[in-house]
């Protein structure tokens, strides 16, 4: 058994929200690094991604299994498990997420310092 996944996963300061792309949209790389060590189910991905709904975390679950990046088990249990979990094409973006990620943690700060210039600017 994995340990549960802890509430502060992700910092809110968390410099991949710097990134100037993202895997698939907002919360899709976040998915990802939840699934990175085994299944979860929908109740454990809630707990480090508290921040995000359940609808748009459905949605997001919806298009990563869409687009062949995890797979969704259903076991006919009662009352029903479903888990949620990465596949191999899945797991080839982890380099370039883990790339994007210390990117972002070495630019943070040059990052942030062109935005409130920006804003100053009143663009």
């Amino acid at each position: 058994m994995r340990d549960p996944l802890p509430p502060d996963l992700f910092d809110p300061a968390c410099p991949s929200a710097a990134t100037p792309f993202q895997i698939g949209d907002k919360w899709a790389g976040m998915v990802l690094i939840c699934l990175r060590d085994g299944p979860r189910r929908f109740g454990e991905l809630r707990v480090p991604l508290r921040r995000v709904s359940a609808k748009v975390l459905a949605e997001t679950l919806r298009a990563l299994e869409r687009d062949g990046m995890i797979t969704r088990t259903v076991y006919d249990e009662i009352p029903p498990r479903v888990e949620y979990s990465i596949t191999d094409l899945g797991h080839t973006l982890f380099p370039a997420m883990d790339a994007c990620r210390a990117w972002a943690a070495e630019h943070l700060a040059a990052i942030e310092s062109a935005r409130a210039a920006y804003a100053l600017r009143g663009a």
